[in-house]
């Protein structure tokens, strides 16, 4: 009887033992998250190279890794993260920035191709590495205490911090666990429309989400049954209430630099100088003052979409360099108020030549120079694009602050808005072009106009582009 109860009460220790040592094993892998730190940006030409993988292939590849992205570019609230970063880690200032530890953290594109499997399966468990030089275990941390604006990824779904409000365990468990309708029973939450997370060259949709505090959880797969709601996105997360706003107010910027570079005075002078040559050598034939008009003014478009794309290239390779995106702005900012100065100075004193607004005195005979031996459309075309190369000096202010705004987004989407720039910037021409070779003005009174009103046109411009420099600085545009 004795040993049939030694037995049993064996028996029933060794369940216990088990029962214990697989709820141990279970809270363990509760913990056993490798946890690491991603700095990209939107418009990154690089970060395109890493992002899908970091943030979608490799979330799905590996089960227990957590990604807390952090992208610095268009949430610019995020970009002063990198600073501290740095400063705790030595982590640098390239993206795209992976950051697992203080001894191993990795940059640029190529570099985090090829070695970050090789990590991840390395370390096999990573504590998140906090910006105070601390790390935490994911289970442990408190993810509403992170700064900034971060995104954490995990498998195919996404927590999307949009403020300071939030349960963190709460986030956590839908973030990892399993049953989702039994994590939300009871808790208050609104289903929505899940938004596109946009990365650098594509955006990822999800099939599902929720408001829940001040964050967003979105995930892929079955749903939870509760139909989705209108919802406003905070604008100070950095998602845009509507994906339209953003064009817009790109379009309108453009616009306003196009039109202070399309009434700049040196422009219409090298035009009427052209006009004129072309009727010294054939008056009265209008025929052949449109023809070498429109292919001078064709030239100069040709010639200027191609600088505009080659000084957008250039910002875009600075930027993939150093993170200098959320301060660009900034900087291009005060150059446009600089231009708008120098602009308004010339309305209240006036002196020709002026280097910013005006084509500098020096280089009007070596122009007029080239103009006096055209006779035909295709000696005008050939002057053209020489000419342009004169003209850059007067007018490449403007163009290069849009060209610093355009460069933040992909080339191809920047084709129309250069496009746009370009035409309003040849449209005065075109119309005087276009009233010479009617009869409804004469070159002569053309150039009257011009320098009856060139302190005006300065004006013009100096309101424009001032004010649009100081919105620049503000963050309104």
């Amino acid at each position: 009887m004795i040993r049939k109860f030694l037995k049993f009460t064996s028996l029933i220790l060794a369940i216990c033992f088990l029962g214990s040592l697989f709820a141990f094993s279970a809270q363990a892998s509760d913990k056993n998250h490798t946890c690491l730190i991603y700095f990209t940006g939107i418009g990154c030409l690089h970060c395109a190279r890493t992002d899908a993988m970091i943030l979608e292939q490799l979330p799905r590849e590996y089960p227990n890794l957590i990604v807390i992205e952090y992208e610095i570019y268009e949430l610019k609230q995020n970009a002063p993260l990198l600073d501290e970063y740095d400063s705790t880690y030595q982590s640098g200032f390239e993206i795209p920035l992976i950051i697992f530890n203080q001894e191993q953290h990795i940059s640029g594109d190529i570099t985090i191709l090829k070695n970050i499997r090789g990590i991840i399966e390395e370390l096999d468990f990573n504590k998140c590495p906090l910006i105070d030089g601390s790390c935490q275990d994911f289970s442990a941390l408190d993810v509403t205490f992170l700064p900034g604006y971060p995104k954490i990824w995990h498998q195919d779904r996404i927590l999307i911090k949009l403020g300071p409000e939030g349960d963190s365990e709460l986030l956590k468990k839908l973030l990892v666990g399993d049953n989702l309708p039994e994590i939300l029973a009871g808790v208050e939450f609104k289903a929505i429309e899940p938004i596109e997370v946009v990365l650098s060259g594509k955006d990822v949709e999800f099939d599902n989400g929720i408001l829940i505090g001040d964050w967003i959880f979105q995930w892929n797969g079955e749903g939870i049954g509760v139909p989705p709601s209108p919802m406003e996105v905070l604008p100070e997360a950095g998602i845009p209430p509507s994906e339209v706003a953003k064009p817009k107010l790109t379009l309108l910027k453009i616009a306003s630099l196009a039109v202070v570079d399309a009434i700049n005075p040196c422009a219409f002078a090298v035009l009427l100088l052209m006009l004129t040559t072309i009727l010294v050598y054939s008056p009265g034939n209008r025929r052949n003052l449109l023809l070498v008009g429109l292919a001078f003014i064709t030239s100069i478009f040709v010639m200027y979409f191609t600088y505009g794309l080659v000084i957008i290239k250039f910002f875009q390779v600075i930027q993939a360099l150093t993170p200098a995106k959320f301060w660009l702005f900034k900087i291009l900012g005060g150059v446009a108020i600089i231009f708008g100065v120098l602009n308004i100075w010339d309305f209240i004193k006036y002196r020709p030549g002026r280097l910013g607004t005006e084509m500098p005195l020096f280089l009007r005979p070596k122009v007029r120079k080239i103009i006096s031996r055209v006779t035909s459309p295709k000696g005008a075309f050939l002057v053209g694009v020489f000419v342009t190369i004169f003209l850059l000096p007067c007018t490449i202010g403007p163009y290069i602050i849009a060209a610093g705004i355009l460069s933040v987004s992909g080339m191809l989407e920047n084709i129309p808005l250069l496009l746009l720039y370009n035409l309003i910037f040849v449209l005065p021409m075109l119309i005087i072009v276009g009233s010479v070779y009617q009869g409804l003005r004469k070159v002569e009174d053309v150039s009257s106009w011009k320098e009856r009103n060139i302190r005006k046109l300065h004006l013009v411009a100096g309101v424009i582009i001032l004010g649009l420099g100081v919105a620049m600085c503000l963050g309104l545009v």
